[in-house]
């Protein structure tokens, strides 16, 4: 089966230890986030995990605990965007996450390690002709530590509108003239644009419109075939293969004003406060009247068919 890790919030950034005691202890909890008292208790061992699925802004902190994971398949989106800290203000200077970007991709393989480049918004700091050179820095910078750059335009749910009032949505006019020549600078750089839940308006200017994250990016990076379950995607618009997630929303302090997982700022650094890093949960812990369902876990590799790493 497969595990994810980054819907929800950043393990790696904020919960390295705790995600280490995890693999350590060989389970993890998650609680509902619809009913707080229906807990999901899944095995972590590579018997039954084929490949853990992680999305991130920093990986650093996870560097020390590599060898936990290396039994394990494994696929990595790290986003580097090319806002500031008034958009994105506690996430690590850009230039730094550059080299943890590269050691990344030494360490897992070029096709375990994909270039998250969203959400992107106008404004009149962060314009047409800005983004296009910022993301020509960072693809240059990447060339040949990645295969895949995904894209993304700005959708403005409810708590994005709260906590980044000012944000507007991307014209299609501008989104397929930006996009254009993202791709274009991609290709030179040895990678392959693909839109984030953007349909398939793209896909005329040379960009995989089929999803981000599929089912055979996973085997790919765990060199095997899945016999895996149909799924669908988290929204209509996603085609993307997503399994079970143990993070928590409301956790993540990086605090990007674009968040889809947080709610206010407060809120993130009360619940942060009740992180425990030798708990089986990531937030708190057991309390009275949980009830524990331990999910039937099984491998999908097919034993047959082996894919080149």
């Amino acid at each position: 089966m497969i595990i994810n890790t980054g819907q929800r919030t950043d393990i790696p950034a904020f919960y390295a230890e705790w995600f280490a005691n995890r693999l350590k202890e060989g389970f993890v909890c998650v609680r509902n986030p619809f009913d707080q008292k229906q807990v999901s208790r899944y095995r972590l061992d590579p018997s039954v995990v084929d490949v853990i699925g992680f999305c991130t802004k920093n990986p650093a902190p996870m560097f020390r605990y590599m060898d936990l994971l290396k039994d394990y398949g494994q696929y990595w989106f790290f986003t580097i965007t090319p806002y500031g800290r008034d958009v994105e203000p506690n996430v690590p200077d850009k230039h730094r996450l550059l080299d943890d970007f590269k050691r990344l991709s030494d360490t897992v393989g070029v096709r375990s390690v994909g270039w998250r480049c969203d959400p992107i918004f106008l404004s009149e700091r962060y314009s047409f002709e800005y983004h296009v050179r910022a993301f020509e820095r960072i693809a240059s910078a990447l060339d040949g530590y990645t295969k895949t750059a995904v894209i993304s335009f700005i959708d403005l749910y409810p708590k994005v509108r709260r906590n980044f009032p000012e944000a507007r949505e991307v014209p299609k006019d501008e989104r397929l003239r930006l996009g254009k020549e993202l791709i274009s600078i991609a290709a030179v750089h040895g990678m392959t644009v693909r839109p984030c839940a953007e349909g398939d308006e793209l896909s005329a200017f040379g960009a995989d419109c089929g999803g981000c994250m599929r089912l055979s990016d996973y085997e790919a990076a765990a060199g095997k075939r899945l016999n895996a379950p149909k799924k669908k995607g988290a929204r209509a618009a996603c085609a993307c293969y997503l399994s079970c997630d143990i993070g928590a929303y409301n956790t993540c302090r990086h605090l990007c004003r674009y968040c889809y997982a947080n709610a206010e700022p407060e809120k993130v650094l009360s619940l942060s406060r009740l992180h425990d890093p030798k708990s089986p949960f990531l937030i708190g812990n057991y309390t009275d009247g949980d009830k524990i369902h331990d999910v039937p876990q099984q491998s999908w590799a097919d034993g047959q068919t082996s894919l080149p790493i």
